[in-house]
């Protein structure tokens, strides 16, 4: 099997949002081969007055999020009724399309966090259907244990140690795909990836090596097009394996909304400021 090998990494650049939470930010929009993958956050701390503040009520259209929490909780609002909790090692997704005003409040009977949210850019014929939601909690999740990692499956179909899994939140846009991989130290994971899809992997803890070349906490790589995948870790490393199929299209974002061209943005804008973006 043909390997893909790193074409660029980034390094995360600190952040604060919301009503002023620290983050820390991967910014992909510029980078064609994340595409159709926007931006990843992760917060991690493990003092309150960092996330306490949370996300009050704010807008977005053009975009789908994933919400995942490896330690502490938040609580969703929105303006369709939904509300829901993503506890430890669960997820969210949150499809905005035409419009979707919502909150996410840390639990305050956590006092760590550590979570992650990833924007995934819907394609033109999708930025304005209706908006969708679910919760998934950490037991809907397949786990897996092999000799050289802990892997858990959030969306897609992952093939781990011989057997095929597929994750609970089917409804991503571009045939998504994420997996939080626990590589142990000496391990290695090989996997298999569409031609046809983008590959980005971020790691959260340790380090992980790709044909020699460390990724190390909180790095982002970016991989070649074609072929499979193969990281492994000296020393142990956590990282989180996202792959899709790119939109190729032109991107126009501004804040909380993204779009194809600069009038959908101020349209957008203007929905927004006049109530009627939901």
């Amino acid at each position: 099997m043909i390997m893909r090998t790193i074409q660029t990494l980034l390094n995360a650049q600190d952040a604060m949002d919301g009503a002023g939470v620290k983050i820390k930010r991967h910014s992909t929009v510029r980078y064609a081969l994340a595409d159709p993958f926007l931006m990843l956050d992760e917060i991690r701390s493990d003092d309150p007055d960092d996330f306490i503040a949370g996300f009050p009520p704010h807008p977005h259209r053009g975009i789908e999020t994933l919400t995942y929490m490896r330690v502490g909780g938040i609580r969703h609002e929105d303006h369709m009724g939904n509300t829901g909790q993503v506890l430890s090692g669960g997820a969210q997704w949150m499809r905005a399309g035409r419009g979707v005003i919502h909150g996410e409040m840390p639990l305050k009977e956590h006092d760590k966090m550590h979570g992650f949210q990833l924007w995934i850019n819907l394609n033109s014929q999708n930025k304005m259907i209706d908006p969708d939601y679910r919760d998934v909690p950490k037991e809907e999740m397949a786990h897996v244990l092999t000799a050289d990692y802990l892997a858990h499956v959030l969306a897609g179909t992952w093939t781990l140690d011989g057997k095929e899994y597929l994750g609970p939140l089917d409804k991503l846009e571009a045939s998504s795909a994420i997996l939080d991989l626990e590589l142990k130290a000496g391990g290695q994971f090989e996997h298999d990836i569409p031609d046809d899809h983008h590959l980005v992997m971020m790691v959260y803890e340790g380090q992980v090596e790709v044909a020699g070349n460390a990724v190390k906490r909180p790095q982002m790589a970016l991989f070649s097009q074609q072929g499979g995948l193969n990281v492994t870790s000296s020393t142990g490393g956590k990282a989180l394996i996202i792959h899709g199929v790119p939109h190729k299209e032109p991107i126009a974002n501004y804040g909380p909304f993204v779009m194809n061209t600069p009038e959908e943005i101020e349209q957008a804008i203007q929905d927004y400021q006049n109530g009627v973006l939901v």
